[in-house]
């Protein structure tokens, strides 16, 4: 979690309360995708990657574009995605 000098001004809260939730929600994901794993039937596979990998890769992504919009940019390592969006 980037420390009290990385939050945009006014954003601590806002980031000290999405970081747990980005930590749960990793973990959902990563037992959907065990879960998904162990179906040996490719289309019934499938299906479950969409029906319930898929959706908590969404739940993640709005977590984190909402801190990259809090976070500093000198404390976000990575490109942000909408710098992605408009390197030429």
């Amino acid at each position: 979690m980037p420390t009290g000098s990385c939050w945009r001004a006014g954003n601590h809260r806002d980031g000290a309360e999405r970081t747990p939730a980005i930590e749960r929600q990793v973990e959902e994901l990563v037992d959907a995708r065990r879960h998904a794993n162990k179906i040996a039937d490719e289309h019934a596979k499938a299906i479950a990657y969409h029906d319930t990998v898929e959706p908590k890769l969404d739940d993640i992504r709005y977590q984190i574009d909402k801190l990259e919009l809090i976070v500093d940019d000198s404390c976000w390592p990575l490109p942000k995605y909408r710098e992605l969006l408009f390197i030429r």
